[in-house]
């Protein structure tokens, strides 16, 4: 899986809440070994949910993404999917990344994830209600399902209160609430950088369940800024058969462009 870039204006990586979906590691001289899914019955799944609202490439590859990955074996030769292997989403097909021996960095004897991917339309997933997501994988061998519970939503920070989210004056605090407002998210962040700056400033927050409040500063300069909201959201996994076990987050990120003013 190949989640976006972190943007160079990013202190702080949009990957950390997801865990190392892609990973490569040092494996039997770089060979490959196509199995089964009975064969990686041993392994762990991981999976991630990406739901990013970047201002600067709202497109971004990537950007909405439900990813589910293979565990590396510690030794022995890379896994590589069978032929035969498909993958579903809810019912839709996902994007299979068989893996195997990788050459990525110069590193002849890495081995990449086996792994499939989902990129949802965050326009459809706000219309449509809060669902379970059930992805499951299937070969002649065996099937594999993982159930992460009403994990198909679309993420967002609501602006509250009076005024709007494009002008916030310099010395008040402002309330952002997370929805769905049935989930509670982990720490929020803040940054805010100035049009054409290059180092984002980190805002003090409060968070009280679902909403952050956070402060704009008394010496932030008036001018255009990109306000970058994100937390991460441990998910609930209601089924996990056919792997040793399942273990996932979700993670939303989300950009206000606004203007600081007295």
């Amino acid at each position: 899986m190949t989640l976006i870039a972190p943007s160079p204006r990013r202190t702080v990586s949009r990957l950390t809440a997801l865990g190392a979906l892609v990973a490569l590691t040092g494996c039997g001289g770089g060979e490959t070994k196509v199995m089964s899914l009975a064969e990686l019955s041993d392994r762990s799944l991981t999976f991630a949910l990406a739901d990013v609202d970047d201002a600067e490439t709202p497109d971004a590859q990537g950007a909405h993404r439900f990813t589910v990955s293979y565990s590396l074996a510690a030794d022995g030769p890379c896994s590589r999917f069978a032929d035969d292997v498909t993958a579903t989403l809810n019912g839709e097909p996902m994007t299979l990344v068989p893996g195997g021996a990788s050459d990525v960095g110069g590193r002849a004897e890495a081995c990449e994830n086996s792994r499939a991917y989902f990129n949802f339309d965050p326009a459809a997933w706000g219309r449509q209600p809060v669902e379970d997501i059930t992805v499951q994988l299937q070969d002649a061998s065996s099937t594999v399902r993982l159930v992460v519970l009403k994990a198909k939503a679309k993420r967002k920070f609501t602006f509250q209160g009076e005024g709007t989210p494009d002008k916030l004056r310099v010395g008040q605090s402002y309330d952002f609430l997370w929805e769905p407002t049935t989930e509670v998210p982990g720490s929020v962040e803040a940054l805010l950088l100035r049009e054409g700056g290059r180092a984002p400033g980190v805002l003090s927050v409060t968070q009280d369940g679902n909403k952050a409040t956070i402060a704009i500063p008394a010496g932030t300069p008036q001018a255009n800024h990109t306000l970058s909201l994100t937390a991460d959201l441990e998910a609930t996994v209601g089924e996990c058969t056919g792997v040793a076990s399942c273990a996932g987050a979700i993670y939303h990120s989300q950009d206000f462009v606004l203007s600081v003013v007295p």
